[in-house]
């Protein structure tokens, strides 16, 4: 199996972002699961990277040239393949994942986020999709999520598709028997 995740190019303030990120990659490595991701050397994707390979893990990193020009890829990992820009760099990673896990991030994260849910909601692709809520970051945004759907912009149905979890463990055992649901995020 291979997972895509999404994190920050920061490693964001307090430990607990890199904790999370390096907790991941040691679960992964555990369960032999693949790690698939933007490929760059810096903030919480550096931890999560080199958390898997320590551990003898496999680590697919997908990169725009831009990045590479300004130093940021990674050099160790089991495969870099260089696109031409983001948009590109997106659809290569989703090409490699089974699923997807977002960790704490910016607006970058965020996006790539949003990209596969909405991808989930048009039926492009049936792959689970989960958030790691390290210490309620991610609670505003739920919350927000909550009033989209009150609103009547995010239909009910599509609001199951997200799994909340605020361990990795949970989260990568609610992936094996991951239908899209209409229940509310727990």
């Amino acid at each position: 199996m291979r997972v895509c995740v999404f994190c920050g190019s920061s490693p964001g303030k307090g430990p607990a972002y890199q904790e999370a990120a390096r907790r991941v990659g040691e679960v992964f490595a555990e369960r032999g699961i693949e790690l698939v991701y933007g490929g760059a050397s810096v903030g919480t994707m550096g931890v999560l990277a080199d958390a898997v390979l320590e551990r003898g893990g496999r680590v697919h990193g997908v990169i725009p040239q831009s990045l590479v020009d300004r130093e940021v890829a990674h050099s160790g990992l089991t495969t870099l393949k260089i696109v031409a820009d983001l948009h590109e760099r997106k659809a290569a990673m989703s090409e490699l994942a089974d699923g997807y896990l977002t960790l704490p991030g910016g607006a970058g994260t965020l996006e790539e986020l949003f990209e596969v849910f909405t991808w989930a909601q048009l039926g492009l692709h049936s792959k689970p999709i989960a958030l790691l809520d390290v210490g309620g970051y991610y609670q505003p945004m739920l919350r927000f999520l909550e009033n989209m759907s009150a609103e009547g912009f995010l239909a009910d149905e599509f609001r199951g598709m997200l799994i909340v979890a605020t361990e990795v463990t949970e989260a990568l055992d609610r992936f094996v028997d991951y239908r899209p649901s209409r229940t509310k995020w727990t």
